[in-house]
């Protein structure tokens, strides 16, 4: 179970890093799933879709990380963290 565990933390803090790679290669096979039950469009073309809808759900993304960050910014929410991770960094070094 702690192997499991293990296993599953691991995955998770991949897809913490890689947010927008796991939101973008997500909106590709979600539309690509949405796009093969259109059977009157050619496969080239469901491709095509797929990507585009891909960007466009990243780009969303983006948007919305940048109203986040600013909100962050506005509101010393941020300058917070970043003090609570520096002074993390200086203990560490110290030791």
């Amino acid at each position: 179970m702690g192997e499991e565990k293990g296993k599953l933390e691991s995955i998770r803090e991949w897809v913490v890093e890689h947010k927008l790679r796991t939101l973008w290669a997500s909106g590709i096979v979600g539309s690509m799933a949405y796009n093969w039950s259109q059977p009157h469009m050619k496969t080239s073309v469901k491709i095509i879709h797929a990507r585009l809808h891909a960007q466009a759900l990243t780009l969303a993304a983006l948007a919305g990380a940048a109203v986040v960050e600013y909100y962050d910014h506005k509101t010393g929410a941020k300058a917070e963290r970043v003090a609570k991770f520096l002074d993390l960094n200086e203990h560490r070094q110290r030791d």
